[in-house]
C-alpha cells in the first residue's frame, strides 16, 4: 500500500521522525477517531505508544533492533484484532543518541502527539532527559533499555523489564573468580551511569577481597580516548577486563587491545547490544564474552523465543534475530499484558494498577513480576560467548 512504502521509504533513509503505523486503514481510522475524554494516547479504535531511539549515527543498529522488536509484537496482536478492540500504533522520534534530542523527543511525544505511554528508549542517558515530562504529566515509562542505578530508583511511571547492570557485573565477577581468576579491570565512562558501573564492580570486588587491577573511565562518550584507555588497563596486566561502553568503544578497545598483545578475558555487560557489539567486532569477536538479561534468541525450548523468532520474521520479513529484539519483544508482550488487564476502559491509572498487580507474569519461560512499591521487573543474567562461527554459545 502508498502508505506502507511512504513508511519503508521514510525508515531507510533514516528521517528523523518515523511513524511506524502497523495497519494503514486502522492508522487512519485512528487519526479520525476522537480520543476517550481524559485519556490521552486513547480512542475507540486505537492506542498510541511513544518511542525515542538513535535512528540515526553510531548507535542506530541498537535503536533499530528495540524498535523492531517492539513493532513485531504489536503488529502479531493488531493482526489478532487488537487489545480489547483496539489496534497499537508506535510514533518513533529519532534521538540520534543526544541527550538534549531525547528529551525534546519527549516533549513532542506527550505535548503534541499525546501519547498514552513512552516505551524502549535506548539507554539511561536517553532516559532520563524523559523523567520531568513523564513525571509532569503521568506518562507511563515501559522498558527503558538501560539496567543503570539511576533509573532503578522506584519511579512512580518507570518499569524496568530487565535485571540491573549491578547484577549483570556481580555475576561476571562471581562466574570469573570461581575460576580463580583475581585480576579484573574496568573499562567506563566519566559521568553517572559509567560511574555507578565501576562502583558496581568495585563492590563485587571488594566483597571477594579484591581490587581492579585497572582502570580507563573515558569523558568523552562521543570521542573516547582508546588509545590512552588501552594502555592504562595493560599495565595492569589483568586476566579479565570487563567494559560497559557503548559497542563502537568496546570494539575500538578489544581490538587495539589484542594488536597490543593482550591475551585478557574481554567480558562486556549487555550495555552495547549483543548484536551491534559483534557485528562491529567481526572475526576478532570471537572469544569475547557478554552478559545478557534475555535468553538466548537461538534457545528454540523457551516458549517466548520460538513466538519472538516467527514474529520478528514476519514482521522484517528476514530471519534477523538478536538479544535486543528479543528483549523489546518481551517488553511489549508485557505491556499488551498490562493492557488486557486493564479492561476496555483503558485509562493511564487502571493500566499501571495492572502492572502493579502482574506479580508473577510468565511471558512464555521468561518471568516478570512488579509490585506496588518495586517496578524492577527481572534480575535474569546469563553469560554467553562469541564463538569461532561468530554465534553466541550459551
Amino acid at each position: 500500500m502508498a502508505l506502507d512504502r511512504a513508511i519503508r521509504a521514510a525508515v531507510t533513509a533514516a528521517l528523523a521522525l518515523t511513524v511506524l503505523a502497523l495497519a494503514a486503514p486502522a492508522a487512519r481510522a485512528q487519526a479520525k477517531a476522537p480520543s476517550v475524554p481524559g485519556v490521552p494516547g486513547v480512542t475507540p479504535t486505537g492506542i498510541l505508544i511513544g518511542q525515542s531511539v538513535p535512528l540515526s549515527g553510531a548507535n542506530k543498529d541498537l535503536g533499530e533492533d528495540i524498535r523492531n522488536g517492539a513493532l513485531a509484537y504489536f503488529k502479531k496482536v493488531n493482526e489478532a484484532g487488537g487489545v480489547n478492540g483496539r489496534r497499537i500504533e508506535m510514533v518513533t522520534l529519532d534521538d540520534g543518541n543526544v541527550v538534549q534530542r531525547a528529551g525534546e523527543n519527549t516533549q513532542r511525544l506527550v505535548e503534541e502527539r499525546g501519547v498514552f505511554a513512552l516505551f524502549g528508549y535506548a539507554s539511561a542517558t536517553l532516559s532520563r532527559p524523559a523523567l520531568p515530562h513523564v513525571q509532569k504529566h503521568r506518562v507511563p515509562f515501559l522498558a527503558p533499555f538501560t539496567g543503570a542505578d539511576p533509573m532503578r530508583v522506584f519511579n512512580r511511571y518507570v518499569y524496568n523489564m530487565r535485571a540491573s547492570y549491578a547484577d549483570e557485573l556481580e555475576k561476571i565477577v562471581d562466574h570469573y573468580s570461581l575460576f580463580g581468576i583475581k585480576r579484573f579491570a574496568i573499562v567506563h565512562y566519566d559521568d553517572v551511569v559509567g560511574n555507578e558501573n565501576f562502583t558496581a564492580v568495585d563492590r563485587a570486588l571488594r566483597k571477594r577481597n579484591l581490587n581492579a587491577v585497572a582502570v580507563a573511565a573515558f569523558k568523552d562518550r562521543a570521542k573516547p580516548d582508546i588509545d590512552s584507555g588501552v594502555k592504562a588497563v595493560l599495565k595492569g596486566n589483568p586476566e579479565v577486563v570487563i567494559l560497559t561502553t557503548l559497542y563502537k568503544a568496546s570494539s575500538d578497545f578489544i581490538k587495539l587491545a589484542r594488536k597490543s598483545g593482550s591475551t585478557a578475558q574481554m567480558v562486556s555487560n549487555s550495555f552495547p547490544g549483543s548484536t551491534p557489539l559483534a557485528k562491529e567486532l567481526g572475526k576478532e569477536g570471537a572469544g569475547v564474552a557478554i552478559a545478557q538479561v534475555v535468553p538466548p534468541p537461538s534457545k528454540q525450548s523457551v516458549p517466548v523465543v520460538a513466538e519472538y523468532r516467527v514474529a520478528i520474521e514476519q514482521y522484517l520479513g528476514r530471519k534477523e534475530y538478536s538479544f535486543t529484539s528479543l528483549e523489546a519483544f518481551i517488553g511489549a508482550k508485557v505491556m499488551v499484558e498490562a493492557m488486557r488487564r486493564a479492561g476496555p476502559k483503558l485509562t493511564r491509572d487502571s493500566f499501571m494498577l495492572a502492572l502493579d498487580n502482574l506479580s508473577s507474569y510468565d511471558a512464555g519461560g521468561y518471568m516478570v513480576g512488579f509490585t506496588p512499591v518495586n517496578h524492577n521487573g527481572s534480575a535474569f543474567v546469563e553469560l554467553t560467548i562469541i564463538g569461532k562461527d561468530l554465534l553466541f554459545k550459551h
